[in-house]
């Protein structure tokens, strides 16, 4: 597990990975220990980035794009009310990660990582959700894991629930509320 130094202050804490690594629930987890303000990235997709992964095709860059972006607005409206935060986001590539950081010196990145097998049985058994299992392996393949320099951490999702977060807590170096 790599973990890093931050300075106090606020934060926007990116957590991401591929779909069905469990992004969501350790972000909202996040954002209940920490008191901080929680956004779900998927919520920022246009209706037809949905429809296009809901119909089994994956996203281009050019798909991507306008998604990051409001995804970035939304974390510097965040930074400039003087508020930390957690948003969900794939954020699988290098350059994706770099648009969200751009101007935003609070930006880290929380990486849940896992094998391609335990992910594929999550997402076969999720219920209501856009992204079907035949897009995981197009996930897995444009998946550039954290780079050195880049601000972040990887956090494995073997465990339980309350397993995952202890781990993103402490690879983040977070103190949460009431500690």
């Amino acid at each position: 597990m790599r973990t890093m130094t931050f300075s106090i202050g606020v934060r926007q804490v990116v957590v991401m990975g591929v779909a069905g690594v469990g992004k969501t629930t350790v972000a909202r987890d996040l954002s209940r220990l920490m008191g901080w303000t929680f956004a779900e990235g998927d919520a920022f997709h246009p209706e037809v980035n949905l429809d296009k992964m809901s119909s089994g095709h994956p996203l281009t860059d050019e798909d991507r794009w306008p998604w990051l972006r409001l995804i970035g607005e939304w974390m510097s409206h965040e930074i400039a009310a003087g508020r930390s935060g957690i948003v969900t986001c794939s954020a699988l590539r290098r350059a994706y990660r770099d648009l969200l950081r751009e101007g935003r010196p609070e930006v880290v990145f929380c990486h849940l990582a896992a094998e391609e097998d335990l992910v594929a049985n999550r997402i076969g058994s999720r219920q209501d959700h856009f992204m079907p299992p035949s897009l995981l392996h197009s996930q897995y393949d444009t998946l550039e894991p954290l780079e050195p320099g880049e601000p972040g951490v990887v956090v494995s999702v073997d465990g339980s629930a309350a397993e995952v977060l202890a781990r993103a807590v402490a690879a983040l170096q977070l103190q949460p509320e009431g500690d």
